[in-house]
């Protein structure tokens, strides 16, 4: 396995994360807002088109992770990233440059084929990228760094395209590209390769291997909560600021506040991982988080300070979240055997799971709270069921994930090599 050489190969690596990170929001907001106001496409429709290519992109994830596995005596995962980039640019640009004067059927029928080409080159991008990462580094305090300085790289790309969003499209999308670029060559240039090992298991075989993985399926569980729990927030974020505090204009401030504090607070959470183990720095990260939620459910109407005090402190909780999860992954793929042979398929089901924790938290936690009586806008009813919803049920979720995670059976690395979990 290759070991992290230097931190200019690291930074190499991890800066191809902040671009892929600056096309995710247009990617995931933009595309309703652009084709209903800009393009005049019923909002239902693009509903049933975006939902469709979604899950099919979720669905395909295994597939890609597997295909990416059985391919490796041709082709590496880098090399898997270098020929996916060009199609999303490709699939971006056309997505978001439909045919002039096309009809309302022409319109959806480009929708889904364009996105349906985007999300899969993005999907296999990922995936690629997030194995290939899985090959720098042989312990905890390493892995630490790999995912955490990657994902640092990823929140100065969300905070870049929030402050970009709202002037328009073009300026994120031409940094976009241009950074992809940029990042593209620089891991082609200097980043670790990791290992090309040939790998011919049939892709059931592959999945039957994943699924056996004890440490993997309870470290799955864990991870499917705490996602859940962090995406019914966002989900709301909204309506919360609209409804509960009264504060619509200062949105634009809590959300870069919250990924900066992400991505200053990221040093913080892998040095604390290289002294108490992976698993040990994720619980405290939810358990802050839930402390920092516990303060949201006595916020009212323009309580800024206080809620943008609170979107700083569970943005560094944040880093916890996103560094954490993935190293402590590559520590259970490298410790069951399967190191060089199957991050593919074990990141195939990861992404997965990431989607579908998306697709949980808007089509478990909205019913929710309108069966509880909330009713948004102006004049809003129930506004302590969507504070509840906001804040109360994800610390319940998190503290599910956590003690999931306390109990699970992690394996323990070389003391030579990290601390303990």
């Amino acid at each position: 396995m290759s070991i992290i050489a230097s931190r200019i190969g690291l930074a190499a690596y991890a800066s191809l994360r902040m671009p892929l990170a600056l096309l995710e929001l247009p990617l995931f907001v933009l595309l309703p807002s652009f084709y209903s106001q800009s393009l005049g496409l019923e909002l239902a429709v693009i509903g049933a088109v975006l939902f469709g290519a979604r899950l099919l992109d979720a669905l395909a994830d295994p597939l890609i992770g597997a295909s990416i596995d059985r391919s490796r005596s041709r082709w590496s995962h880098r090399q898997w990233v270098w020929a996916a980039l060009p199609i999303l640019v490709i699939g971006f640009w056309a997505m978001l440059s439909p045919p002039r004067g096309a009809s309302a059927a022409q319109l959806a029928g480009w929708l889904a084929a364009t996105s349906m080409a985007t999300y899969l080159a993005y999907s296999a991008a990922s995936i690629a990228y997030q194995a290939w990462g899985a090959q720098i580094g042989a312990s905890e305090r390493e892995r630490a760094r790999v995912t955490g300085t990657r994902e640092a790289f990823g929140l100065v790309g969300v905070v870049a395209a929030a402050a970009l969003l709202t002037p328009g499209q073009a300026p994120m999308l031409v940094l976009a590209f241009a950074s992809l670029a940029a990042a593209a060559a620089l891991a082609l240039r200097w980043a670790p390769t990791g290992v090309a090992r040939p790998v011919t298991v049939p892709w059931r075989e592959a999945w039957r291997t994943v699924g056996a993985n004890n440490s993997f399926r309870w470290l799955l569980g864990a991870f499917v909560l705490n996602g859940i729990a962090t995406a019914i927030p966002a989900t709301l974020l909204l309506f919360f600021v609209r409804d509960v505090l009264h504060a619509e204009a200062q949105i634009p401030l809590f959300l870069v506040s919250y990924f900066l504090a992400g991505a200053a607070g990221m040093p913080m959470w892998i040095a604390l991982a290289g002294r108490i183990g992976l698993r040990n720095a994720w619980l405290l990260g939810m358990a802050f988080a839930v402390l920092a939620f516990a303060w949201t459910l006595g916020l009212g109407h323009q309580d800024v300070r206080a809620f943008w005090l609170v979107c700083v402190l569970t943005g560094l909780a944040l880093g916890a979240d996103l560094a954490m999860p993935p190293a402590l992954l590559a520590t259970v793929i490298d410790a069951h055997g399967d190191g060089d042979r199957h991050e593919g398929a074990y990141f195939g089901v990861w992404n997965l799971a990431t989607k579908l924790n998306l697709a949980a938290a808007a089509g478990l936690g909205l019913p929710l709270l309108a069966l509880l009586g909330y009713r948004p806008g102006p004049g809003a009813e129930g506004t302590l069921a969507l504070a509840l919803g906001y804040a109360a049920l994800p610390s319940a979720l998190k503290l599910a994930a956590g003690a999931v995670l306390l109990l699970s059976p992690m394996p323990q690395p070389n003391p030579r090599q990290g601390a303990p979990t």
